[in-house]
């Protein structure tokens, strides 16, 4: 059943995966230069690769043919690798046809309005071990086809037309479909495919004009525009500015620190701690599951002053951080114990070709040393085998695109004994799929002794915090201060909070803020929305004045909701400038309907009904199919008791056939305060199947079934929820009172007991409501 995975939901501003933006009134802050060769930002110009290749002949050579330089082309007879020879393809009844004339490409497949239509093809997007093709339609817009070309050779299942979403339905009307939303080139996949990409949407006419300087990655991607670079060669490669720099605006260079091999030792050292985190920084602009924060990208700052990078959020890694959706490595990495000891992209890849230096075990050997890791002792299997390849146990692949196989680069030691605790994946198992995981352990254990077992893992609180147990609080808050751990783990820790308002994580929070890491400070700040709006003030007032973008506008946020009352004339204004700082930055991706959404919210929040309501209709204008925009304007209407237009703008959602849970669970309530009991179950029925994995939405069917004396079906379906989230609490709460009510006081105790297990620092009301049980029960 579909849930919301298809469309980026912005109400909860911490797992967006939406851009945001700067806004030109709210001066930027005084940043600090630490990073190596970054000399103050200078005017400079995009001159191209041609100006670059006179004195880099060799970079040259190893960029050409690099997935960089092929990231994207004009579609002709040596770019295109699809077969275009009247080859067709189907696809869920749908029939797509690939024609080729004069050096253009065809494609005739379904439309917008659900009817076929012929489609030339302007440019390619890659090319190993697929490509796509990009579709012009009118006002600017790009689109991705849907249908790509496996580009591997036929030998491996290659050479072949293929659908991304294999045999899912994608209707015309589906934000997925390749000519909606979620397939727009212009948002979604062009500033990391082209140099100095402009995206240029106009809202007022809705259109773009779409600009770069080169089609595809090319040196000044990486190098910033490259005019004062030439100027300073071309005047003899003198350094007149004594810094460094020669002229430019980002020079990827170490900062002096190799690594070595001390006496003895099984693993090398850097020689000197690794300070600069410029280069990783400039590749997770492209290679990270990230939001744009500002247009105005300035080569070598820091990622959160341009992007806002996503935490390990359910939706995107397993619970211990293993990659489950498509996150492109950094937040990975970031994971890793070699970010940590101070590994960076470089020293496994060429930043030209992007290709390792060497293949196998070798590149491996160049830190772990191999009479000590590639032996058998070490792994265990036979020498020379797949299974005996570092990366087969310590960087497992998942497959993204149909046919990707990506590496996770948070460089793991495999935990069998963490699949069987949190049902997460191990490398073990990805091998041996006949075995299960507890047969994985029992190997690991026999080999590495039973100590292994004992070594804690940050996966553990953080299934703890997404599951509801008990004492999650506590871990969270214990993981958050952890130091030893890295940004991300404990920004996810802290964003975890949020769902514990207690005085613990409400301290915890505000120690927080003040974190030397921009991504903690960031996610102490959403995780303020734990409390009152008041009680954020002392906390995000003063990062209004953050030295980092997306922390600044995050404040403004959060703050958004506090009374002004309570404020002086300093803090009002302040409030009030980075607030519409906040909205301008939305406007930077004006062409989705998130963007409007939060427009919406933040108007919602300060009191703006009116200009609320019309962001909403922005947004549904944008995406029709957008659920949240549909629920929130209906609440928006219940809250200024407009309650038929609540109900009805929900019954619109219905009839253009947005088929969420929530467009459904919201109906259902509507209709319960309209008396509409029976309508209202219907409504809870489709939203539990929609979105089983919402307790939410079963229990209220529960709930609502109980009310209209269908007692027999209440406990079922109240039991199934239980069983499918044995945490969710309001589900025992229903359970045990129910039976209680029905005369079956032993069923009532089990439930309770089950609930006693989930508050044991709250004991007391039901070991009272056991008590009064048991004393019900005749002897």
């Amino acid at each position: 059943m579909r849930q919301l995975r298809s469309q980026v939901v912005l109400f909860i501003p911490l797992l967006l995966f939406i851009g945001l933006g700067v806004a030109a009134i709210w001066q930027w802050c005084p940043i600090p230069v630490s990073a190596q060769g970054i000399t103050d930002y200078k005017p400079a110009a995009y001159i191209g690769k041609a100006s670059c290749i006179e004195c880099h002949q060799q970079q040259h050579e190893l960029w050409t043919g690099s997935h960089h330089d092929l990231a994207m082309q004009v579609a002709d007879e040596k770019t295109v690798l699809g077969d275009f020879d009247n080859a067709t393809f189907v696809h869920n009844g749908v029939t797509t046809t690939f024609t080729g004339k004069d050096g253009k490409f065809f494609v005739n497949t379904e439309g917008p309005d659900g009817e076929l239509h012929d489609y030339e093809v302007a440019y390619t997007f890659g090319v190993t071990p697929l490509q796509q093709y990009l579709i012009p339609f009118p006002n600017g817009r790009y689109q991705v086809l849907g249908v790509c070309w496996d580009s591997r050779p036929e030998s491996e299942g290659g050479q072949r037309w293929y659908h991304l979403y294999g045999d899912e339905p994608i209707p015309h009307n589906d934000p997925l479909h390749w000519t909606g939303p979620n397939q727009n080139w212009n948002f979604m996949c062009a500033e990391c495919h082209s140099t100095e990409l402009k995206k240029n949407y106009d809202e007022a006419t809705d259109s773009f004009n779409t600009s770069w300087s080169e089609i595809n990655v090319s040196c000044e991607s990486c190098h910033g525009p490259g005019s004062n670079h030439a100027a300073w060669a071309k005047a003899g490669q003198t350094d007149k500015e004594g810094d460094g720099s020669m002229g430019l605006v980002l020079r990827i260079k170490d900062d002096g620190g190799f690594w070595r091999f001390q006496p003895g030792a099984d693993t090398a050292q850097r020689t000197q701690p690794r300070e600069d985190q410029t280069m990783l920084n400039m590749c997770a602009r492209c290679h990270s599951r990230r939001s744009v924060v500002t247009e105005d990208y300035r080569h070598g700052k820091g990622l959160l002053d341009t992007h806002r990078p996503a935490l390990l959020t359910e939706n995107l890694y397993h619970a211990d951080g293993q990659v489950l959706d498509e996150v492109y490595v950094y937040g990975s990495f970031l994971q890793s114990r070699m970010y940590q000891a101070g590994v960076t992209c470089t020293d496994c890849h060429d930043p030209h070709s992007m290709q390792v230096y060497s293949q196998g075990n070798s590149l491996c050997a160049t830190c772990h040393m191999p009479s000590t890791f590639d032996t058998p002792r070490h792994h265990f299997h036979e020498q020379g085998t797949e299974s005996s390849r570092c990366v087969s146990c310590h960087m497992p692949t998942k497959t993204y695109m149909g046919i990707d196989a990506r590496l996770d680069h948070s460089i793991r030691v495999p935990r069998p004994d963490l699949s069987a605790k949190l049902g997460v994946p191990n490398a073990c198992n990805q091998c041996h799929t006949d075995q299960t995981h507890e047969w994985a352990e029992a190997a690991v254990t026999k080999w590495y002794g039973a100590d292994h077992r004992n070594e804690p893992h940050y996966g553990e609180v953080l299934h703890a915090g997404r599951t509801g147990s008990p004492d999650a609080d506590k871990m969270l808050a214990a993981l958050t201060t952890d130091m030893t751990q890295t940004g991300i783990v404990r920004s996810t820790a802290l964003s975890l909070l949020r769902n514990y308002p207690t005085p613990l994580s409400y301290q915890t929070i505000q120690s927080q803020a003040r974190d030397d890491d921009p991504m903690v400070r960031f996610a102490a700040l959403n995780a303020l929305e734990v409390t009152g709006p008041n009680l954020r003030l002392p906390v995000a007032y003063e990062l209004l004045q953050d030295p980092v973008l997306s922390v600044r506008l995050e404040a403004a946020r959060v703050l958004a909701p506090v009374d002004p009352s309570q404020l002086n004339d300093e803090q009002r204004q302040a409030i009030e400038q980075g607030i519409e700082a906040y909205i301008q930055s939305q406007r930077v991706n004006a062409d989705r309907a998130e963007s409007h959404l939060n427009i919406a919210l933040i108007h919602t929040q300060r009191g703006r009904n009116d200009l609320a309501e019309q962001s909403y209709r922005t947004a549904l204008t944008i995406n029709p199919a957008f659920a949240q925009a549909y629920v929130n304007l209906s609440d928006l209407y219940r809250g200024t008791n407009r309650n038929e237009l609540s109900t009805r703008v929900l019954n619109e959602a219905v009839e253009a056939g947005v088929e969420y849970g929530v467009i459904y669970y919201s109906l259902g309530l509507a209709l319960v305060r309209e008396a509409k009991t029976p309508e209202a179950i219907r409504a809870f029925e489709r939203a539990a199947e929609l979105a089983p994995d919402d307790p939410q939405f079963s229990y209220t069917l529960g709930i609502a079934l109980n009310s209209t004396g269908d007692t027999e079906r209440a406990i079922e379906v109240l039991d199934e929820t239980h069983r499918r989230h044995p945490t969710y609490q309001p589900a025992l709460y229903a359970l045990m009172t129910i039976s209680r009510d029905r005369g079956e006081a032993q069923a009532a105790v089990r439930y309770a007991q089950s609930l006693l297990e989930l508050n044991p620092n709250d004991p007391k009301p039901i070991e009272a409501f056991i008590e009064q049980v048991k004393s019900s029960i005749p002897e």
